[in-house]
């Protein structure tokens, strides 16, 4: 284990219980199995249309919807939790669909148009749980290989072109990240083929193939947002992503290396070495 790795699991060594704010997805499964091994009594706030159901089997937890933040707060203190992970994937919904109690009204209004972009709305909610008395904390402190490390996941490396299509995706996303825009981009031959919005990148990538250009495939680009906050939505790469990577004619995947999450690793690199796909773990800073 590195010293990194080792700080980041004594900053929550003293945790005893951890709210596990939980949407879809695998990450909330791989928190649980990190509390486990941590001794860690966790307490699962499960959200309807969005949280799998059996994630809560054998666990504390209660169901309860997005807007109901009185009800969450209330629940937190009753159980003596002071600390939480926010972890897995929520559609955003609409203020309609969010149907916000009195609590979460009171956020919209003295956080306002600080919350609208995906970052600012995370970084907003973690000030407003801080002064509730209520800490939030980013997975990878808990599961010490989550992080995506540097270099090669596999054996295929990127060619030239690959090179010259991820800095021109960096470019790119660290222009949009100021705008609180988006993770990811796709880019062949210098040209940007998609952004990612509010669909998420699976749905980018199968948006982009319709407008690949002949030859060598794209690279799909995913970086951390300049000064985003490494406890909130840091990017996300599983095998699931690569084999639509692959399946879609992708040449490769860079991701931001210690700035991004990096899913059954060893799965990650059985995948992209059989389609003859690079993943690589990047520093936008040097790349």
């Amino acid at each position: 284990m590195s010293a990194s790795q080792e700080e980041r699991l004594d900053s929550v060594t003293e945790i005893k219980r951890l709210g596990i704010i939980a949407g879809g997805g695998e990450l909330p499964f791989v928190l649980l199995a990190a509390c486990e091994s941590l001794g860690i009594e966790p307490f699962i706030i499960a959200f309807e249309g969005h949280t799998n159901s059996s994630l809560c089997e054998g666990y504390a937890h209660i169901w309860t919807r997005l807007g109901a933040v009185d009800k969450i707060l209330k629940t937190l203190r009753a159980h003596d939790i002071e600390d939480i992970v926010m972890i897995g994937s929520i559609r955003r919904p609409s203020m309609k669909e969010l149907r916000p109690d009195l609590k979460a009204a009171a956020f919209f209004a003295k956080y306002g148009a600080k919350a609208l972009g995906d970052d600012g709305l995370l970084s907003a909610l973690k000030s407003f749980l801080g002064d509730e008395g209520v800490s939030v904390h980013g997975v990878h402190k808990f599961s010490s290989n989550l992080l995506t490390p540097a270099g090669s996941v596999g054996a295929i490396e990127p060619q030239d072109e690959d090179v010259l299509n991820i800095r021109r995706g960096i470019e790119i996303l660290q222009g949009m990240g100021q705008l609180d825009v988006g993770q990811s981009v796709i880019v062949q031959e210098g040209l940007v083929l998609g952004v990612e919005a509010i669909e998420g990148t699976d749905a980018l990538i199968e948006r982009c193939y319709n407008l690949h250009r002949e030859g060598r495939g794209g690279v799909l680009i995913k970086l951390c947002k300049p000064a985003q906050d490494q406890d909130l939505d840091l990017p996300t790469l599983g095998p699931n992503t690569v084999e639509l990577a692959a399946r879609y004619g992708l040449s490769g995947i860079a991701v931001h290396q210690e700035h991004s999450l990096l899913l059954k690793r060893e799965e990650v690199a059985e995948i992209a070495n059989k389609h003859k796909l690079f993943v690589i773990g990047i520093n936008p800073s040097t790349y």
